[in-house]
């Protein structure tokens, strides 16, 4: 099939143009690609159009006759309403190849996939890390899951989004797997740090040194070091939101209840995104995971607080 070519620059449906899948559609854009693009929301349709991408109105319009598609959506249950329900997968050309992007639970990509081989095509397990500004950058972490003939089809597509494409398996789901242990490690890396800072928030350390002391010491991590600033600021701007991680620790949740795993760690900083979010913070970036542990501590909330000489929350 001419998507394995390397000289060939396949048609490529993109769906979901949101703060992540935009920047990835334009990148597709400018290594080539013929994209047709499609999010519900004009504005989005339109910010790919600016770029030279075709945006037609309807999903199956978007598909029609493209030898790959890239599912950026927010779960399964969007992915498999975009390629079943919507017509993408039936307007799609033959054996073409639909890459499967968003952060999903294992089962729900293997049911997904059976559909779409049933159906003809071919379906390759990709989930990604490294946020909106991976995104940005075309410095994503591909961890993908397919034959590697297939893989190989698709590889040009993957390298023009991220710097690291990681062959995890050759069958759907386990690069949901591996994203959800990834997700697992930055979840409770978050929710740690939140904690070790309002340790040092409730006894009086200054919160600005302790973190410099913790980001330079065997204590450190890279989720530390970036989330770390932000937990110090009252609102800070959104680079993933704490309702991201209420998802994502679900699904590692989820995932190891299927591998009779016990997960406690997870599940503890699963009930601490949670409760942020039940508190009405689940749109503010995840750092503020941190106010959680202000409430279990009866501390008011950063831009609340004051100190008796009204100077504010101490660092």
């Amino acid at each position: 099939m001419a998507l394995s070519a390397r000289t060939h620059r396949p048609g490529v449906a993109f769906v979901g143009l949101g703060s992540m899948g935009l920047p990835m559609a334009r990148h597709l854009v400018a290594a080539g690609f013929p994209v047709r693009g499609h999010d519900l929301r004009p504005e989005a349709r339109a910010a790919l159009a600016a770029t030279g991408a075709e945006t037609p109105g309807s999903l199956p319009a978007a598909a029609r006759g493209a030898e790959a598609i890239v599912l950026m959506v927010v779960n399964a249950e969007q992915a498999e309403t975009a390629l079943l329900r919507d017509g993408a997968l039936a307007a799609l050309a033959p054996d073409a190849v639909v890459i499967l992007m968003a952060t999903c639970p294992p089962a729900a990509v293997e049911a997904l996939a059976g559909h779409v081989e049933r159906a003809g095509r071919r379906f390759v397990d990709a989930p990604v890390s490294g946020g909106v500004v991976g995104a940005e950058a075309a410095r994503l972490t591909i961890m993908a899951a397919a034959p590697a003939e297939t893989l190989a089809a698709v590889r040009p597509i993957l390298d023009a989004l991220g710097d690291k494409v990681f062959h995890v398996g050759s069958r759907p789901g386990q690069g949901a797997t591996a994203k959800a242990v990834n997700q697992l490690l930055c979840g409770v890396h978050i929710a740690a740090s939140a904690e070790a800072l309002s340790l040092a928030e409730r006894v009086g350390v200054d919160r600005g040194a302790m973190l410099e002391i913790l980001s330079g010491s065997s204590a450190s991590s890279w989720m530390l070091r970036d989330r770390g600033p932000r937990m110090l600021e009252a609102e800070p701007p959104v680079t993933s939101a704490v309702d991201i991680f209420v998802k994502d620790l679900g699904i590692v949740l989820e995932a190891g209840r299927g591998a009779k795993a016990a997960l406690p760690l997870a599940a503890l900083a699963h009930q601490l995104f949670l409760a942020t979010s039940g508190r009405g913070d689940g749109a503010c970036d995840d750092s503020q995971v941190v106010r959680a542990y202000r409430a279990l501590n009866g501390a008011p909330p950063v831009r609340d607080a004051v100190r008796a000489d009204g100077s504010g929350v101490p660092g």
